[in-house]
């Protein structure tokens, strides 16, 4: 069974945050919530993840009410559970507690089974010159690209 291709991604988490290690994690969901998801109704925007009593949460992360759904219909903005492993949980909370380090989820996509995955990566804030850099990149590459297509 083929599912629809939904790609969800945090742009503005690679433009504030610089990005050292990921992680892809398993979300846990009502039946409303993964068929929102699956209709691509779902946004990362403000959204981050914290570490409580061994469990990973997401919290911010916006999810459409589903149109169809009736009155056990969930709430949009809810924290959620992650599923991962121990020793991925353990290695989290130890980059975490590093100052400046946050968990910042980068892509919602939804798995080759029709499961939703979250990647969430360790994250050092910019400062104000490496965004300029990162802009000024991503100007380059733009017009190397229309350079080419000429």
């Amino acid at each position: 069974m083929k599912f629809k291709e939904v790609n969800i991604k945090n742009r503005r988490a690679t433009f504030d945050y610089a990005i050292s290690d990921t992680f892809t994690a398993g979300i846990v969901l009502t039946g409303t919530e993964i068929k929102s998801i699956r209709l691509g109704k779902a946004s990362l925007v403000d959204t981050f993840c914290y570490i409580h009593n061994g469990e990973v949460w997401v919290k911010n992360m916006y999810i459409a009410e589903y149109f169809y759904g009736t009155y056990n219909n969930h709430t949009e903005r809810r924290d959620r559970k992650l599923l991962l492993n121990r020793k991925e949980i353990r290695q989290l909370d130890k980059e975490n507690q590093v100052p400046g380090n946050t968990i910042v989820p980068l892509r919602l996509f939804i798995s080759d089974r029709g499961l939703a995955k979250l990647v969430i990566g360790i994250g050092r804030g910019k400062k104000e010159f490496d965004k300029r850099q990162s802009i000024k990149e991503r100007d380059d590459k733009r017009a190397i690209a229309r350079a080419f297509q000429k």
